[in-house]
């Protein structure tokens, strides 16, 4: 198989009816901008379309937790740049961190680690990953070094805080 990537990057901009009064993303879609960002990239990147895999085979995956943490506003019009990975996998369950940050990265604005279970939609089961699946999840697979959500944030945040800043002259 092709070296393929472990982290999925895309930038999109905040739109307005995702917005509270105050023109900050309303707590509810951040999670509807993360899922639309998994869905693409992994569309763009790794070929799998999970409805198309829905309607063809009958399986896809279903949310089964979420865990997040809002670390900063994001505003109306803003663009933001969105992450994501596999950091974990099962035979039949997915575990995927997802980050938002402003448009240079210098700013951790939420994360979230999603659980998901491939799952039978006409059986309504949980269903065994294929052998492909498996070994697609190898590949891409891309662990991180924290035994705790709150964990992963303290070191995320020391990460971004470590950058070293970019300074122009001007003459």
């Amino acid at each position: 198989m092709n070296q393929l990537l472990n982290v999925l990057q895309s930038k999109t901009k905040v739109r307005f009816q995702d917005c509270d009064p105050f023109n900050h993303l309303n707590n509810g879609s951040y999670i509807n901008y993360f899922m639309n960002h998994r869905e693409d990239v992994l569309i763009q990147h790794y070929d799998i379309d999970i409805y198309k895999m829905a309607k063809e085979t009958g399986k896809s995956w279903v949310s089964s937790s979420n865990q997040i943490a809002y670390l900063k506003p994001t505003f109306l019009m803003e663009t933001i740049v969105l992450e994501s990975q596999l950091i974990r996998f099962t035979n039949s369950e997915l575990y995927v961190e997802m980050r938002m940050y402003n448009e240079d990265k210098s700013h951790l604005k939420a994360i979230i680690w999603c659980g998901f279970v491939y799952f039978d939609l006409l059986k309504q089961k949980r269903e065994t990953h294929t052998e492909d699946l498996m070994l697609l999840f190898e590949n891409v697979n891309n662990p991180v070094n924290a035994a705790t959500f709150e964990e992963r944030i303290i070191k995320l945040k020391s990460k971004i805080t470590q950058k070293p800043k970019t300074t122009f002259v001007t003459e």
